[in-house]
Parts: C-alpha cells; sequence; structure tokens
C-alpha cells in the first residue's frame, strides 16, 4: 500500500519541539516514534522508515494511527506498574566489555560513544530502558568518564615502550647514581605569533574571540629539564633548529655545571644524526645519550612543561608584533626556571622509581 502524508508546518515543529525534549530526557522510545513521523512527513515511504529505524511497517502505521487521532498524546509512554527492570551483575560486566570494543565493534556506523547510544545498546542487548540521565551515572558507576579521544601513533610499538620502562629507565637512573649525574630530558618546542587557543570563562553564548595576525612566524626554545632538582636549561631561537645549533645549545650547558648530564632525547634528525653523533662521541666523558621509544612523547616530562608554557605565554593572547610574542615568551621561560618545584612535579611517570633510589647531592 503506497501511503502519502502531509503535515502542516505547525505540526512539524511541534514535532520538533518534542522531539528535543525526549533527546533532553533521554527517552529513547519517543525519539524513535518522533522521528518516524518526521521522516513520513518529510516524504520518505513506510518501507524506508521501517528498515531505517528497525521497527514493523504496522508499527509504523499504529503510531500514525494514533497521532492522527490523539496529536501529541499519544507521543506520551505511560509507566508500566511493577518494578522497572535492571541489570544484573553478569550484564553490567558485559556492558562493560561491549562499551570497551567501541561502537563499531557493536554494529554502529560511528566511532563514538553517546549516552544515547548506550542506552540503546542496554536496550538492544538486555531489553532494560534507562534514562539517559541514569546512563551517565551508570557509567560513572562503572568506571567511566566522558572524555576527549587522543591520536596514537599506529607505528606504535607497546615492547618498546615497556622495554623503556623495565629495562632503560633503571639502567639510567643506576648510571645517574654511578656518575653524579643530572638526568636531563630534553625536547624543542615553536611558539606561533598567531597565538594559540585555550580554555576560559566567558558568558554564555558568547564565545570569546582572539585577535591574531595570521603571521606564520614562530619563536623556537630549545629546553632540558633535570629530574632531580627541577632545573631547567633553555635557549631562545629566531632562526630554525638544525644540528649545529642543537650542539651550541648542548655547550652551553654542559659549560654551565661540572657534572656528568644524562641526555635523554627523541628521534628528531639533528639530534641522531652524523654532527650529533660526533658531538657525542667527542664528549663522552661529560655526556651520555639516550634515545627515548618512538612516538613516546607521553614518555618526556618536559612536554607537560611546554603545555604549561604555552598556557601561560600564548594562549588567547594577541602579538602585533613578533617581538611582542618573545618578550612574553621569555618571561614566561625565566618564570619557570625559578619554579624547579613546579618542574619536578611534572615527573609524575617517573616519581616512584626516583623516590626508592638515593641519589647523592
Amino acid at each position: 500500500m503506497n501511503l502519502s502524508i502531509r503535515f502542516t508546518r505547525p505540526t512539524v515543529k511541534l514535532l520538533i519541539r518534542h522531539l528535543k525534549q525526549a533527546y533532553d530526557l533521554g527517552d529513547l522510545r519517543r525519539l524513535r516514534r518522533i522521528s518516524a513521523l518526521l521522516a513520513l512527513a518529510q516524504g520518505d515511504s513506510v518501507a524506508q522508515v521501517a528498515q531505517t529505524l528497525s521497527i514493523s511497517r504496522q508499527a509504523l502505521y499504529n503510531w500514525l494511527k494514533a497521532f492522527i487521532l490523539y496529536g501529541v498524546d499519544s507521543l506520551v509512554y505511560h509507566r508500566s506498574p511493577g518494578r522497572r527492570p535492571r541489570l544484573t551483575k553478569t550484564q553490567k560486566k558485559r556492558l562493560v566489555q561491549l562499551i570497551k570494543a567501541g561502537p563499531l565493534e557493536a554494529g554502529y556506523l560511528t566511532a563514538c560513544w553517546t549516552s544515547l547510544l548506550i542506552q540503546q545498546l542496554i536496550l538492544r542487548e538486555f531489553g532494560v530502558l534507562y534514562s539517559r540521565h541514569y546512563v551517565c551515572e551508570l557509567l560513572h558507576h562503572l568506571g567511566f568518564s566522558f572524555q576527549k579521544a587522543r591520536f596514537v601513533s599506529d607505528h606504535l610499538d607497546e615492547q618498546a615502550r615497556q622495554r623503556w620502562l623495565d629495562q632503560v629507565w633503571p639502567q639510567i637512573l643506576h648510571l645517574a647514581q654511578q656518575k653524579r649525574a643530572m638526568i636531563l630530558f630534553g625536547d624543542e618546542v615553536i611558539f606561533a605569533q598567531w597565538g594559540s587557543l585555550g580554555y576560559t570563562w566567558a558568558p554564555v553564548g558568547q564565545q570569546p574571540v582572539v585577535r591574531t595576525t595570521g603571521k606564520r612566524k614562530g619563536y623556537k626554545v630549545f629546553g632540558l629539564i633535570d629530574v632531580f632538582s627541577g632545573g631547567f636549561f633553555y635557549q631562545g631561537l629566531r632562526e630554525r633548529f638544525n644540528s649545529d645549533r642543537y650542539q651550541d645549545f648542548l655547550s652551553q650547558v654542559l659549560g654551565q655545571t661540572t657534572q656528568h648530564l644524562i641526555l635523554i632525547q627523541d628521534g628528531a634528525r639533528y639530534h641522531t644524526g652524523k654532527a650529533s653523533q660526533a658531538f657525542f662521541k667527542a664528549h663522552e666523558d661529560r655526556l651520555t645519550v639516550f634515545q627515548l621509544p618512538s612516538y613516546s612523547p607521553d614518555y618526556n616530562p618536559i612536554e607537560f612543561l611546554w603545555k604549561n608554557m604555552k598556557r601561560r605565554a600564548t594562549h588567547n593572547q594577541y602579538f602585533p608584533e613578533f617581538e611582542d610574542l618573545v618578550a612574553s615568551v621569555e618571561a614566561a621561560l625565566a618564570y619557570f626556571a625559578g619554579r624547579p618545584d613546579d618542574i619536578k612535579n611534572l615527573m609524575g611517570l617517573y616519581v616512584e622509581s626516583l623516590a626508592a633510589l638515593p641519589v647523592a647531592a
């Protein structure tokens, strides 16, 4: 049977308003019912709507008939008497497994879990319908939180990362104790003249606006932080990073202390090239170099310093001239250089092993 339905514009607006209410309440049954009616109003066939929403045609005809006869009153579901069904412990364990596996594994077309999608998952898998708000509460009880995802390289070598923690890092600590050495985590960063954006409080509905010159120019900084003392060595650059400038920076650091230096660096080309290797060889009496596992910035605590630096120096700030940027960055560098305890607090991954090691001053 071919069925053609047309709703007036006020009726469509009314349905859309009730759709929003159902979404806010997390009422999955009303969402499906109103979505079906709106799809029919937009010209979709009964067969299309039934297939899209995974319902029978007869159910769709019943919904349409009820809406014609009773209007918006037909959209309200009355709670049935008796105890509401709940998930058992076994079902909750299964739910945790399904959520951890991700929406795609569960057969959905998105890779992002929402409370409404998990509400639908619970109904589909266990026949239990919770409100969206209770779904959020349940997820918290099960050890979940709503978080922004992060990228992880598909070249990540988990075995190499574990070797770093289990074998290489203890070796570094032992060597540091033997040589009474500093352990320096090193890295570089570029602070852009066009600034950076960060979260800030603002009136509701008024997104903060930050001016920018759009100039693609940046102030570059070499940095090293000492695990034990929280000491911070740095050098600002207006030129590009390269091996010669890296060696010049390390030479300055070597000149500021008589201690042996254990340098932990990533795999940037000017760190590992022939010129840098020759420099390390020439200074091996004062300098020992270790490489972090590839694609492991989370193992380098100076990365967290750079984040704090940007929050202080460039977030939501306008730099009409390059010198304005330089002044702001240099002020932030000096600020953190004078706060070694703040820098030591960045060593979270390594704190436990440091506490267990008696290191001579």
